[in-house]
């Protein structure tokens, strides 16, 4: 299996690297897909929202196809679903995929390649109105979404938790256990200054019980 990561300038570093490191954990110890590799649309370093440079192992005419594909957000999307060759790739992409997944605003991403439509999904709090006034999608303020074989997740950090939960659906609850003990992944729990509260936080923080 191959399971690929889409990276464009201006990724959000942790959409990218969280996922990463779970989805190679599963490979490496509980017999996951047997290719990982990331993907950009030239040869060369990308430069990510925050400085860090990470190097493609494909670009999108010499890419083999996936049976996973995943697409990180960050402030680059707003350039990228512009880009007729990236959206293309996605898209043509999906066609054959098992499932494709979204962190953050890579959501926009997956709807501008079409993948959305009458779909429920969701994106960063900071994004999620924008996500409705797109008008065919089903928004939901929840840290992970799944509708079919497209799985979204909320920001930044979520994506940890979506390959977590993407590992469980693909094997077991033991073997994601397995890959969640590896990485040591045990959020504490704590609202820091209680921000969860605030009036923009998505449902789904202000309803929870924190320390």
């Amino acid at each position: 299996m191959n399971f690929g990561f889409l990276i464009f300038p201006g990724l959000e570093e942790l959409d990218l690297v969280g996922p990463w490191e779970i989805i190679s954990l599963w490979s490496k110890f509980a017999q996951g897909p047997e290719k990982c590799f990331m993907v950009a649309e030239k040869p060369g370093p990308v430069i990510c929202n925050k400085g860090m440079s990470v190097n493609p192992h494909f670009t999108f005419t010499d890419c083999p196809q996936l049976d996973f594909l995943l697409v990180p957000g960050g402030e680059g999307t707003q350039r990228e679903v512009e880009n007729h060759s990236l959206i293309q790739f996605v898209a043509e992409q999906a066609e054959h995929c098992k499932a494709v997944l979204s962190v953050c605003t890579g959501t926009f991403i997956l709807h501008r390649a079409g993948l959305l439509s009458n779909k429920r999904a969701t994106t960063h709090w900071a994004s999620l109105q924008k996500l409705r006034e797109l008008g065919d999608v089903e928004v939901v303020e929840d840290r992970i979404v799944k509708d079919g074989n497209i799985w979204t997740s909320a920001g930044i950090s979520a994506g940890i938790d979506l390959a977590l939960a993407f590992i469980e659906h693909m094997t077991d609850e033991k073997t994601a256990g397995k890959i969640q003990l590896g990485a040591e992944y045990y959020p504490s729990g704590k609202s820091y200054g209680m921000m969860h509260k605030t009036p923009q936080a998505p449902e789904y923080l202000r309803k929870r019980d924190w320390l």
